[in-house]
């Protein structure tokens, strides 16, 4: 009976990782055609190239002026996180702490920038923004951005303070402490690991965040992923290679701040912190 049993189990598991490997492998394979043609001279109607350059990554580099891209990426998406922690981390808290009328209604409106798409909201916000003229500057596309983010470290760290015990805070309180020094050494340290991984998180889709920030962008404060959409746009008269150097480029960015942040954040932090204080 077991045998027999398990063996829809069995057929299940080979079909999950049937599309799972199936997925993998078309990933690995889209990845790995832009990847060679970034390096060939030619490539057309063969297996391999005709030859294998990297040229294309200069032309790419000096087309775009990627080095000032990559420093306005970098300001933008540091603005984003810290400022998203500061907004969200005391929003999150009002909300797990206090009960008040119309708490429902306003955590749903915390919520609909994540469940609408961020076009149907991102052109009247570059609407608004034009008429005050913060739209085509860096404040500009961090304000943008932080409406997606802000209620992102919300909806994250809200469930994260309620496992915290309130009667940590009432006992620092009690010796004295003021509002300030409960925040800053009570429920920081606790709150830490959450709001790592919430950095984290708002960093990776600050990075990706295309819509809200090509609305919003101007010729200078253009991120890394605008300035990919500029070069396949004008495809017509850039080589292909030359942007699919740029489509690296910019991966291998992504991938080495998403690395970066890792060495000094787990994600998984945040799991386990919420199940040792529950």
């Amino acid at each position: 009976m077991r045998s027999v049993d398990s063996l829809p189990a069995k057929l299940w598991n080979s079909l999950i990782w049937l599309v799972i490997g199936f997925f993998l492998l078309n990933l690995f394979g889209l990845i790995s055609a832009v990847g060679v043609n970034s390096f060939a001279t030619r490539w057309l109607g063969t297996w391999f190239p005709a030859g294998y350059t990297t040229r294309w990554y200069f032309s790419a580099w000096d087309e775009f002026q990627l080095w000032d891209v990559l420093l306005v990426t970098m300001e933008v998406v540091l603005a984003v996180v810290v400022l998203s922690l500061l907004l969200g981390v005391p929003a999150a808290y009002a909300l797990a702490r206090r009960e008040f009328s119309g708490k429902k209604l306003l955590t749903l409106l915390f919520v609909l920038p994540l469940l609408v798409p961020p076009i149907t909201y991102g052109i009247p916000l570059a609407t608004v923004l034009y008429q005050v003229h913060l739209a085509g500057t860096m404040t500009g596309v961090i304000l943008a951005n932080l409406v997606p983010t802000v209620p992102f470290v919300i909806l994250v760290m809200t469930p994260f303070i309620e496992q915290i015990d309130p009667r940590l805070e009432s006992a620092a309180r009690v010796f004295g402490a003021n509002t300030f020094k409960v925040f800053a050494y009570v429920l920081v340290p606790l709150l830490a690991p959450g709001m790592l991984a919430a950095g984290l998180l708002v960093l990776v889709r600050t990075v990706a965040m295309f819509e809200l920030t090509f609305l919003t962008a101007g010729p200078s404060s253009q991120t890394l992923v605008v300035a990919l959409y500029y070069s396949v746009f004008a495809a017509g008269v850039r080589a292909g290679q030359s942007v699919d150097a740029m489509a690296m480029i910019y991966m291998a960015t992504t991938l080495i701040w998403l690395f970066i942040a890792l060495r000094f954040v787990d994600p998984t932090q945040l799991v386990t912190r919420v199940k040792k204080t529950s």
